[in-house]
């Protein structure tokens, strides 16, 4: 596993992908997506086939995603570790909870349509037209989720560190650091200006 971990990190591909700190993120938050859609279908088709119902298979295929996601776009993506603030917790599972609603219910609205203009089930029309529904938001709400982490959701902490370094720095051009251990501190000598005279 280490090797094709760093063979994929010295592929020119990956290295060009990652060329850019934002562009790390993306490739990151892409792949982290990437994932957790296998992981809800594969979820999805399992409570299927166990005969859970659609609602059932549904909840229990967005957790199946949503929680892999969280850990792999904030530890992997975002590179923040330790434990999460419960306020970062809370807005990750409103705006996943918020993409669940507008997603089921474009989706449901495309349905509707269909069925209100007779447009035929066997024909594959109506899959085309309800999944390239689904497909279409999946791909705005990528954006705008990628958008909220970033701005919003996992920005808190790099605005706190950013703070620590600033309140760190010389507070004026005559603050010097302090001389290292075992070296003099030399004064510098005021310049003294006699009158003319």
């Amino acid at each position: 596993m280490e090797m094709l971990a760093e063979f994929i990190r010295r592929h020119p591909w990956w290295q060009w992908l990652t060329r850019t700190p934002l562009s790390a993120k993306v490739t990151k938050y892409a792949l982290s997506s990437v994932i957790a859609f296998m992981l809800s279908n594969v979820a999805f088709a399992f409570c299927y086939w166990l005969n859970l119902g659609t609602t059932a298979a549904s909840v229990i295929a967005f957790i199946a995603a949503a929680i892999p996601n969280w850990l792999m776009n904030r530890r992997w993506a975002w590179q923040q570790t330790g434990r999460a603030p419960v306020k970062q917790i809370v807005a990750y599972a409103a705006v996943s909870a918020v993409v669940l609603v507008v997603t089921s219910w474009t989706t449901g609205l495309a349905n509707h349509e269909v069925l209100v203009n007779n447009i035929p089930n066997h024909t594959g029309l109506r899959l085309l037209i309800v999944t390239g529904t689904f497909v279409m938001v999946t791909v705005v709400l990528f954006f705008v989720k990628f958008a909220i982490y970033e701005f919003v959701i996992f920005r808190g902490r790099e605005r706190r560190l950013g703070a620590v370094r600033h309140s760190a720095a010389p507070r004026s051009r005559t603050e010097r650091p302090a001389a290292p251990a075992g070296e003099p501190a030399v004064e510098r000598e005021a310049v003294l200006s006699t009158p003319a005279g």
